[in-house]
């Protein structure tokens, strides 16, 4: 004869009583059992025997669409930040900086090491810059034509002998750029080949087209939790969710300019330097929660380093390739 219908709940609670009580017996089976039960795949961009930048870099800046004098100076202090700065409070943008420096580092001796490699350093200086604020190509550009406004620039920088040129290109808001926002808020690449190939990156301002992806957490997210968002520490959502995208590009395009360098996963949708720690900014992150970062106790901006001129910046985090981990700088 089966058991009544009270039995049977006796005995379940009786058991989730004895599988969840203090004895140690009980709790150090369970505990082993949970945790072999429970096992990340370690996270590794793998080296795939390709040239890294290195040393000095000079970008050819392409501003494609209207842009303020403000929203230029924040991505332009960005850049200027990314050199050391000795007055530069900590932690700094430099200092976020020093990881994709160690990517150097990581190289085997016998391949594309020199002893610059032991002792890497990236110094940025902007060549030139080229305003198109009469939208030469239209409103609607596709990813060819964002890579022939690169091969443009880079043939300029062939006839000026500049060997260690990477060329930028901006978009304003009103500038819809194929895949942005659905699959990107940035994208990198390279054009020629051989002694002229040259590393390019795109970023698209997200402020009217889709600020909820590719300005969060300065912009509710589309999906997800409804929090807050956070306030932009230069008091633009747009330029500074920028910055965000140009930080985890310009990472990339330095770590895997030519697609043979770090990443993890296929090279044709590689995880690279910062997309290998999505939506992580400071210490204790979680999908839809940034982590604690700092906050400017004067205009309430949230951001996790500092920059020249006092400009306060939020970055992403990278992979660390001496920990093998995500690294935040708060």
């Amino acid at each position: 004869m089966g058991l009544s219908f009270p039995m049977k709940t006796f005995i379940f609670l009786l058991f989730l009583f004895l599988a969840s009580s203090s004895l140690p017996f009980c709790s150090a089976r369970t505990s082993r059992k949970l945790s072999s039960l429970v096992k990340e795949t370690p996270l590794v961009l793998g080296y795939h025997n390709g040239t890294l930048l290195t040393g000095n870099l000079s970008l050819s800046i392409v501003w494609y669409g209207h842009f303020s004098s403000a929203q230029r100076s924040i991505l332009l202090d960005f850049f200027h930040s990314l050199n050391t700065h000795k007055t530069t409070p900590k932690p700094s943008v430099s200092s976020w900086w020093k990881t994709i420096e160690s990517y150097q580092t990581q190289l085997p001796k016998k391949t594309h090491r020199s002893p610059q490699n032991d002792n890497p350093t990236l110094h940025i200086q902007i060549q030139k810059q080229t305003l198109d604020s009469s939208y030469s190509l239209g409103k609607l550009l596709t990813r060819v034509q964002i890579s022939k406004l690169a091969e443009s620039e880079a043939a300029a920088a062939a006839s000026r002998r500049t060997s260690k040129m990477v060329v930028v290109v901006f978009t304003s808001d009103d500038v819809a750029v194929e895949d942005f926002c659905t699959s990107g808020c940035a994208h990198h690449g390279s054009v020629g080949s051989g002694p002229l190939a040259r590393a390019y990156l795109w970023v698209g301002n997200p402020a009217s087209q889709c600020p909820g992806q590719c300005a969060w957490p300065f912009h509710r997210p589309i999906y997800g939790p409804q929090d807050p968002p956070l306030v932009a520490p230069n008091g633009d959502v747009g330029a500074d969710g920028m910055v965000i995208g140009l930080a985890s590009a310009l990472a990339a395009a330095v770590t895997n300019p030519f697609r043979t360098g770090f990443f993890q996963g296929p090279a044709s949708a590689p995880l690279e330097a910062a997309s290998a720690c999505p939506g992580t900014y400071g210490s204790g992150a979680y999908p839809g929660y940034p982590g604690e970062v700092l906050v400017d106790p004067t205009t309430g901006g949230s951001y996790n380093a500092h920059g020249v001129k006092g400009r306060k910046y939020l970055l992403p985090a990278v992979w660390d390739p001496l920990t093998s981990a995500c690294s935040t700088l708060v």
